[in-house]
């Protein structure tokens, strides 16, 4: 049976008209659905390699997909040649399994995704594997199994390097325990609710998921010490949730601090040393926890030899940061150096995936990321705080710190735009020494490039994909060689089942000189003489990008293609665009910092500007009907768009959209839009003008308007107030609350079905069909 040819939904609809005709296509829901990421992905082998590393740190194993099924390859990249080798017979383990367990396994299928070496990683000859809610130990070179405990859950403790100690939380204080087994210690004693350590107060999604909570610690190399985290929410705000679809609804109160507050959640840090069994704190002011430099940046990186801890110190906005030092046996911390912005800082040019550009080094230095030059490059500062040069430099952005080898003096990164006549959002792995010199180009393959480093950057795991070119994982040396493939993937299957890859473009910006990038998806039918309606799937970020750089439908990072679900909305019979707007990427700092102060910019003036030309440029594109939607700050800014470009956009769907950053955490306000300044005169403020609700009396089109209640990363409240603007108004909108749902809806498949109903009947102009139900992800 062909892939598509089960749970099909034939709905007549006036699309794809030809020109100087009308007439009606019969569109396939079913076939739409198959191309949902969960389901296309499953005709993709060999796209994904997560290492998993030995204890040596060197060798790693990892799980691939394949036709025959899933098999673990264990590689080390150290032997003459790089070996690389099944690391057990999934038949011969699956027969033991079978025998273990009393029950039928196929090596083809075996039920288990990850396990763990015995003894804490030390034999790896023996397996602990869990499948279902029982546990065995197998020896996979005698191919035995026998039942074993199931190892407890790790996620709430954070081990030290020297896997001796695991610290957690409890009672909202620090503990250790040994790994081998003996009593906890108890490093800090005064922790209570709302100036706890390890955590603030957790989430109303976390308690009902029951969801362990890791502490915010950071173990010294030498794992004699900790820093650890405090967080002081006393005096902050709260916000409240409730549930309601029990007979007596559940209340949930969490503390909130939004922009302009005088108390938001504060950060102090402290050292729990483990043999003196017990803590001091650093002396050093606390800082505001929501406007930390980089959200996936570290806050705190010791010294390599364990005798300092350095930590970076931020204001609100932040506009300034600070590098601090403390001694790790005592004393007050001091300023290293400092950096500043007219806008605000940023620790990584990518607030989500970019990872920690900073780092202390042996030989007391450290390398720094700056975007004092106007683009964000590596610098290298003395141990006195003295800077003693610039490492990169140039009309481009280094985008991830990969590694340092100190020992050969050179530094391993990732950077996009320095390559002319590549795409400016790619990131390529350079190699460079810390004086500046030697800059090379390691990884020249056409494509979005991840790369994790081998031994301190002896060896590099790259995978590289684009949107159209599935990826290649291979192994290469600190000079760039390519010294072994690891996978190439297949996707033979998924284009029999007439599937078609995203197509790149580019076009300018509003200032008609900048050029900006984006791919645009086109149903597996497209035919060049029919008109299409168009749909803009939306992010604004800032420093998030809405367009997938790599292979899609298939990839392990995070990608806002994949909550659009963009290719099975646009097998409904649209043509569906991502953009990088001006602000949705790093680029030089004017440019992507343009509509500071002004987030009700969204950067939409480019997403106009560049459909309008590509809309000269391609004639199947059906201009007089054009749609928009997005989620979190796409469901903002598709409904901004709504209101502010009227003529232009005519139906939108906004899931749990931040409809009003003052209602929004005060370090995401206060870091675009600048601080909150209140006209006591005019009662008004500078957010105002920011605000959806602003602009309600402009809505002409058709708006959907979803959200979860029970969501809190942006409060329901946001799209309520709207509501309340619209109703004011006296406009016509739909409604979607989703009880207990939290901010997570883009994979929800009652979310996506309304979505496309709602497109196809406003956008379409046809008849969804009745109740169709989408099979939620396996």
């Amino acid at each position: 049976m062909p892939p598509f040819a089960s749970n099909t939904s034939l709905v007549a609809l006036a699309v794809a008209i030809p020109f100087g005709a009308v007439r009606t296509q019969v569109v396939d829901y079913g076939r739409a659905e198959q191309m949902l990421t969960w389901n296309a992905s499953r005709f993709v082998y060999g796209d994904q390699v997560t290492p998993n590393w030995y204890r040596d740190s060197t060798r790693f194993w990892y799980r691939v997909t394949t036709p025959r099924g899933a098999e673990f390859v264990s590689v080390n990249p150290a032997s003459m040649p790089p070996q690389r080798a099944l690391l057990f017979d999934n038949d011969r383990l699956a027969a033991a399994l079978s025998r273990a367990a009393d029950t039928a396994v196929a090596g083809t299928k075996l039920p288990f995704r990850t396990f763990r070496f015995e003894n804490d990683g030390r034999d790896e000859r023996r397996l602990r594997i869990r499948m279902g809610k029982s546990g065995f130990s197998c020896d996979i070179v005698e191919y035995t199994c026998v039942k074993a405990d199931t190892l407890p859950n790790r996620l709430r403790f954070v081990r030290s390097p020297d896997e001796r100690w695991d610290a957690f939380i409890a009672g909202h204080n620090i503990w250790i325990r040994p790994v081998s087994g003996g009593d906890s210690i108890q490093l800090t004693t005064d922790g209570v609710a709302g100036y706890g350590y390890g955590a603030g107060s957790p989430s109303p999604t976390l308690i009902r998921l029951k969801q362990p909570v890791a502490p915010q610690v950071y173990w010294s190399p030498d794992s004699k010490r900790l820093a650890i985290a405090r967080i002081d929410e006393r005096g902050v705000q709260k916000f409240h949730l409730y549930s309601s679809t029990t007979i007596r609804p559940t209340s949930y109160e969490y503390p909130y601090s939004l922009p302009g507050d005088s108390a938001v959640e504060m950060l102090e840090l402290y050292v729990g040393d483990v043999a003196a069994r017990s803590s001091r704190k650093i002396d050093a002011p606390a800082q505001p926890l929501m406007s930390l430099y980089g959200f996936s940046t570290k806050v705190v990186q010791w010294a390599p030899a364990s005798d300092k801890v350095f930590f970076t110190h931020v204001d609100r906005g932040p506009k300034h940061v600070r590098v601090m030092v403390a001694d790790a046996a005592g004393g007050a911390a001091r300023t290293l150096f400092a950096d500043s912005s007219r806008t605000y800082v940023i620790g990584s040019p990518d607030v989500v995936t970019s990872g920690t550009l900073w780092r202390p080094l042996k030989s007391g230095d450290m390398i720094w990321f700056s975007e004092r030059d106007g683009w964000g490059h590596l610098y290298l500062v003395g141990a006195d705080g003295a800077k003693k040069g610039q490492i990169t430099s140039g009309p481009w952005v280094v985008t991830a710190l990969v590694a340092v080898d100190e020992t050969r003096g050179r530094l391993y990164f990732l950077a996009r735009g320095r390559e002319q006549g590549r795409h400016p959002e790619y990131d390529f792995l350079y190699g460079v020494n810390l004086d500046g010199s030697g800059l090379a180009l390691l990884s020249p393959e056409e494509g979005m490039h991840s790369v994790a480093a081998i031994a301190g950057g002896k060896f590099f795991i790259d995978v590289w994909s684009r949107v159209d070119t599935p990826p290649t994982t291979v192994l290469r040396s600190a000079e760039g060689k390519i010294v072994r493939e690891l996978e190439r993937a297949d996707i033979a299957q998924l284009r029999s089942t007439g599937w078609r890859p995203g197509e790149i473009f580019t076009a300018k910006a509003r200032d008609g000189i900048t050029e900006i990038t984006g791919v645009l998806y086109k149903p597996s039918n497209f035919d060049s003489t029919k008109r299409y309606p168009v749909i803009d799937h939306i992010y604004p970020g800032p420093l998030i990008s809405p367009v997938s750089k790599v292979f899609y439908p298939s990839s392990s990072s995070f990608s806002y293609s994949q909550m659009g679900q963009v290719q099975a909305l646009a097998e409904l019979g649209f043509v569906v665009l991502e953009i990088d707007a001006l602000g949705n990427t790093p680029r030089n700092k004017s440019l992507y910092t343009l509509w500071y102060g002004n987030m009700g910019d969204n950067g939409i003036p480019d997403h106009v500007t560049a459909i309008k030309q590509l809309g000269a440029r391609f004639p199947w594109m059906d201009m007089t009907r054009v749609g928009i939607y997005g989620h979190s700050g796409g469901g903002f800014s598709s409904t901004d768009a709504m209101l502010r470009f009227p003529d232009f956009y005519s139906v939108a769907v906004s899931t749990a959209g931040n409809h009003d950053n003052r209602t929004y955490y005060h370090g995401w306000g206060e870091r675009f839009q600048g601080p909150l300044v209140k006209d006591s005169v005019r009662g008004t403020d500078s957010y105002v003008q920011a605000a959806n609700k602003t602009f309600a009396a402009n809505l002409r089109g058709h708006l959907f308007l979803v959200h979860g209640d029970m969501d809190d990363n942006v409060h329901p409240a946001h799209t309520i107030a709207l509501v309340d603007a619209l109703v004011k108004a006296n406009k016509r909108f739909d409604l979607l609350i989703l009880p207990d749902a939290d901010h997570n809806l883009t994979q929800h498949p009652y979310v996506i079905r309304r979505t496309w109903d709602f497109f196809v009947e406003h956008l379409l102009h046809g008849t969804a069909p009745e109740n169709y139900s989408i099979a939620p992800p396996p």
